[in-house]
């Protein structure tokens, strides 16, 4: 009887270690496929504070069950993100710099997204009289009178655009008191530029998101010079194993597809469109 008893409290410690090694089984791919639910994404800084991703993500989410962590930043330190396999994708908007991240081998493809207008901002009084649609007249006009202007200088898409257009104007770089460098994002650029009353450029999204704009207005736009256009690739597997390919790829696939286009394009603030999809079928 005690022999009959101890098979079968044998028999049974088998049976639950057997069931626990395959619930321990279970979890651990449970966690493993936990993981790969959601992806990085290493974006600018105008995407994410003029509030675009508060509308893209969660559409993602819902058509892919992937979750879009986004680390916004300028442009240059995106792709840097990209480059040393900190991110699954990157989604900016320097075009010159995006197809050279391609051509290093650190993107698959480039695949073009949307696009607004880039605008500069200054004081209601204009002390510059900058006010038009030649953004190369303005900024002269605003070198020449010294009027205080805030620039990003953090290597963004912002901040590549706005030395060309200082370079085309005959400016090689801006010097002096009432030129200032925040080294920081769009928003906290405005801030700046709010605070001191000066001129800035800035992308139209981040604008028309940005409450405290004290006395600034916008002064320059309709140049054709100010198109900004955004971009979105695929961080390259082949140079780091460990990115998220499939997952990465349907967050690419999603944002130029019909779907994401729509979600783009319905984005607005007091009815007034921040971006304009432009993705080639």
């Amino acid at each position: 009887m005690d022999l009959n008893i101890a098979m079968n409290f044998r028999r049974l410690a088998v049976t639950w270690m057997a069931a626990a090694v395959a619930a321990s089984t279970i979890l651990a791919v449970k966690d493993a496929n936990a993981q790969e639910t959601f992806i990085t994404v290493a974006s600018t800084t105008s995407t994410e504070q003029s509030g675009l991703f508060k509308q893209l993500l969660p559409e993602f989410k819902k058509a892919t069950g992937i979750e879009a962590r986004v680390v916004a930043l300028g442009t240059g330190q995106a792709l840097d993100m990209g480059r040393r396999g900190d991110a699954d994708v990157v989604f900016v908007h320097d075009k010159v710099a995006e197809e050279k991240f391609v051509a290093d081998g650190f993107g698959v493809k480039r695949l073009e997204v949307m696009y607004n207008d880039f605008i500069v901002v200054g004081p209601k009084a204009d002390p510059a009289a900058a006010k038009g649609k030649d953004i190369l007249a303005a900024l002269k006009k605003i070198e020449a009178s010294k009027a205080p202007f805030a620039s990003r200088a953090d290597k963004s898409g912002t901040h590549a655009a706005e030395l060309r257009y200082w370079k085309a104007a005959g400016i090689e770089k801006p010097q002096g008191a009432w030129y200032r460098e925040t080294g920081s994002g769009m928003g906290p650029t405005l801030n700046t530029a709010s605070a001191m009353n000066a001129y800035a450029l800035t992308d139209r999204g981040t604008w028309l998101s940005f409450k405290n704009r004290g006395e600034l207005v916008i002064v320059v736009e309709g140049d054709q010079r100010l198109f900004n256009q955004y971009g979105v690739m695929l961080v390259n597997p082949a140079k780091h194993a460990h990115v998220k390919k499939e997952a990465g790829q349907k967050f690419v696939d999603w944002v130029v597809s019909p779907a994401g286009q729509a979600a783009i394009a319905a984005y607005k603030i007091d009815g007034e469109q921040l971006f304009f999809p432009n993705a080639k079928p």
